[in-house]
């Protein structure tokens, strides 16, 4: 505490720091007179194209459909078709008629078994 009122009694309690009288009356305007002048750029309005006006709303559209084919692709359960591979024919033998007749008679079926038992083929 000595130390500060020995200050204190040094300099007093007045501002030390003064501004003259009237400087930030003139200081904006001594400030703008020393600045350059600057060229007024006058902006040339050229006319807007229709390309110009339509460009982001095709955009947009382009957008969305890539957006719609997206999620109709990832939520597809998507299986690639292979058209390559052909599916093998099943082998089947030529029997001649003679040879069902003799097959029919040796398992002595009469005509309503027959029926019945082709009939079951059929439906599987």
């Amino acid at each position: 505490m000595k130390e500060e009122d020995i200050l204190l009694k040094k300099i007093g309690k007045e501002h030390s720091f003064k501004v003259p009288e009237g400087y930030f009356e003139n200081l904006t305007s001594e400030v703008m007179d020393k600045l350059p002048e600057k060229e007024k750029v006058a902006f040339k309005e050229e006319p807007v194209s229709t390309w110009t006006r339509l460009k982001p709303l095709v955009y947009m559209a382009a957008m969305f459909v890539g957006a719609a084919l997206i999620i109709r692709v990832a939520s597809s359960d998507h299986k690639p078709v292979n058209n390559d591979v052909v599916a093998p024919e099943p082998e089947t033998e030529v029997v001649s008629d003679q040879m069902i007749d003799f097959a029919v008679e040796g398992a002595m079926l009469d005509d309503y078994s027959l029926y019945v038992y082709l009939s079951d083929a059929s439906v599987e």
